[in-house]
């Protein structure tokens, strides 16, 4: 009798395991839905800049529009990953008009030698990705900044600037620039702008920064053929962990797992504001999961956001 029982509170144990790990299954498959963007939309004859683009959300972006028919340039300081991810994106996306320019988005000196030889060989910039990232780690640009910093806004600062004449010639044209969720854990202090103590708030520090970017680009080209989107592709499994020790790979490996999406998923959003009419409606926006986003209230500060522009031309010298 007491092995019938003890059989019994097996099958019990076994059965409510199964229960609670498809449970747990439907639940992380149900947090990880997304939208797929699907309009068909050409872009033929359109010239498209994406920094980062040899690698994660940047390549995924990259093969989508190729195969809408855009020139599509990916910007990236390593020419040999470049390289191999043209032969990728070309392979994918059965375009030949894919092709790679230096460019480190932490040495301000590249950044403005990039744009000059940008200038010269391009006549045509439609799109503008500003989809190169650092993660939260505790390092300096060439130029002093922390590198989050550094490389995620005023990297892209000074490129989208000094791109932007080009940007208004092309008219309509486009710039988007990715942000996090995780700007609102932290707030821009304009006496220690280059914060650089705690890993995670100096990363989002760096993310807000890019919000205020986009809302303040949206207003000053207003009006003037060029639009600007903030947007948040959501917790992607991307190559970010190799900034960090092999511990932290491995666990942030299984988080990934349970948790994020692929970069082609992640990319949807991005590639709705390069394509989309409808995106084209909420110039200075921020967008998520292929649609309008509301931001918190901090975060949609105006005045904040002058201020920023202002403080950061003066840290690249454009004032």
């Amino acid at each position: 009798m007491l092995t019938i029982e003890r059989r019994a509170d097996r099958e019990m144990y076994l059965l409510y395991t199964v229960l609670a790990s498809l449970s747990f299954f439907f639940i992380l498959k149900w947090m990880k839905r997304r939208r797929y963007f699907t309009e068909l939309k050409r872009l033929d004859g359109k010239t498209v800049l994406i920094t980062g683009g040899n690698s994660g959300i940047g390549k995924e972006t990259a093969v989508a529009l190729a195969t809408r028919g855009a020139r599509v340039i990916i910007a990236c300081r390593d020419p040999e990953k470049a390289e191999k991810a043209i032969r990728e994106i070309k392979l994918r996306s059965r375009s030949f008009n894919v092709c790679h320019m230096e460019l480190d988005l932490a040495n301000l000196c590249s950044v403005r030698e990039f744009c000059k030889k940008f200038l010269q060989k391009e006549k045509n910039l439609h799109i503008l990705i500003n989809n190169a990232g650092m993660p939260g780690i505790l390092d300096w640009t060439d130029d002093g900044f922390s590198t989050c910093f550094g490389v995620n806004h005023l990297g892209h600062f000074l490129l989208t600037n000094l791109l932007l004449p080009r940007l208004k010639e092309c008219a309509p044209s486009r710039v988007i620039t990715l942000t996090c969720s995780s700007y609102k854990y932290q707030k821009l202090d304009f006496q220690d702008l280059n914060y650089n103590l705690l890993p995670f708030f100096t990363y989002c520090r760096s993310k807000l920064a890019n919000i205020y970017f986009s809302q303040e680009l949206g207003r000053i080209v207003e009006g003037k053929g060029v639009t600007s989107y903030a947007v948040n592709p959501g917790f992607v499994q991307s190559g970010w962990t190799c900034h960090y020790s092999f511990l932290f790979r491995m666990l942030m490996q299984v988080i990934m797992w349970m948790f994020s999406v692929p970069c082609e998923i992640g990319a949807q959003t991005v590639i709705y504001c390069a394509v989309s009419d409808e995106a084209a409606k909420h110039s200075g926006g921020y967008f998520v999961d292929c649609q309008p986003a509301t931001l918190r209230p901090f975060a949609r500060d105006a005045g904040v956001a002058k201020k920023l522009w202002e403080a950061s031309e003066r840290l690249v010298k454009l004032a």
